[in-house]
């Protein structure tokens, strides 16, 4: 099957995000794999299911407020810089 993604794609999406990647091999595997299991799906004939939707009122929706947040908070986090939480690697 033809490559759907490049090495030099999944550089610039790194670089774009501010990711660090030392071997591009493995992640191409990865999105190609990920974009062929989208070709199965857009491949799925489904336009003969029937959709439901649950339609919700907007008065029955909660208020939409700003809540600033308690800076003793911070203290009880593990790890943070500034008012951003790092949050552990996803492998």
């Amino acid at each position: 099957m033809k490559s759907l993604v490049t090495e030099e794609e999944i550089s610039n999406v790194a670089k774009l995000m501010k990711i660090d990647l030392e071997d591009h091999t493995a992640h191409i595997k990865r999105v190609q794999k990920m974009l062929e299991y989208f070709d199965i799906l857009d491949n799925a004939n489904v336009e003969s299911e029937e959709i439901t939707v649950q339609e919700t009122d907007l008065d029955k929706l909660r208020d939409d407020k700003h809540n600033p947040y308690d800076k003793n908070l911070l203290k009880f986090l593990k790890s943070y810089q500034g008012k951003y939480v790092k949050a552990p690697k996803l492998n």
